[in-house]
């Protein structure tokens, strides 16, 4: 299995280098084209605050700074990009409808790739975070210091279909992985479940992987962590749990203590 197109959303700011280094790391082992996708702020969205038919001067000042403030963006992604030392690497910068644009380059990439203010719901590119991981379902990297494809990755297990989508849609992954464990803690879980299935799942696709069982019950996330923390992962591949869009964040308590906390890079699939 291999990947070839590793899609990274950059809001022209300080932070898209440190992206364009990570999506650079994980496509390299694949030889993947880096989709570096430029997605300002939307005009679309300050249209709601228009008055039908007529635009007085707040509202065209507001639109030409919107418009002066994207132009200034994709010229800081392009700098980014430029100075990335990627070969493989496309720019691609969206119009209004932003969002549309990005969830279409969402759909024909392997994976998506943000950094950890995103994956906080902080910054310019948050509700985008939430919209790939929840909305589109689209398999996404929350990338860290240390990431690197040939690391230790550790894969959470509790047999659950979160679980097992993130195991199979990881696995280009885990082929390249200098090692792979698969973390359970059945104490904490109200599931029946044997994490030997899933390491002869991976067996018989070419991974070799240990099993590590927990025995402590209590918070999950931590009981992760920690793990994370002794065996040295540099990645963490889990199951993302969310809540009805109604709600203020999406993301149930497991999820948002692994995208709040300094851990390791994280894999996540909803």
């Amino acid at each position: 299995m291999s990947w070839a197109r590793i899609m990274a959303p950059l809001a022209g700011g300080a932070h898209d280098i440190d992206i364009l280094k990570y999506a650079g790391a994980i496509a390299a082992p694949f030889g993947a084209e880096v989709a570096a996708v430029h997605a300002p702020a939307d005009i679309a969205d300050l249209m709601p605050w228009m008055g039908e038919g007529f635009m007085g001067g707040v509202q065209i000042t507001a639109m030409d700074s919107l418009k002066e403030a994207a132009a200034e963006g994709e010229r800081a992604a392009r700098a980014a990009v430029d100075g990335c030392g990627y070969g493989n690497t496309k720019f691609v910068s969206l119009e209004t409808p932003v969002w549309a644009g990005l969830s279409m380059e969402g759909r024909l990439s392997d994976v998506v790739l943000f950094g950890t203010e995103a994956a906080r719901g902080r910054g310019p590119l948050a509700e985008a975070f939430q919209q790939v991981v929840a909305d589109e379902q689209r398999p996404t990297i929350v990338a860290r210091p240390g990431l690197k494809a040939d690391g230790t990755v550790l894969v959470a297990w509790d047999g659950g279909k979160e679980a097992s989508r993130a195991a199979r849609t990881a696995l280009p992954l885990l082929e390249k992985a200098g090692r792979v464990v698969i973390v359970s803690a059945p104490a904490a879980s109200s599931r029946s479940f044997d994490a030997g299935r899933l390491q002869a799942f991976f067996a018989a696709r070419g991974v070799t992987a240990e099993v590590e069982l927990l025995p402590e019950s209590g918070d999950a996330a931590q009981l992760l962590l920690g793990a994370c923390e002794r065996l040295s992962a540099n990645l963490l591949v889990a199951g993302a749990f969310g809540h009805p869009r109604l709600q203020e964040y999406i993301f149930g308590g497991t999820t948002r203590t692994l995208l709040n906390n300094d851990g390791p890079s994280l894999f996540l699939s909803h």
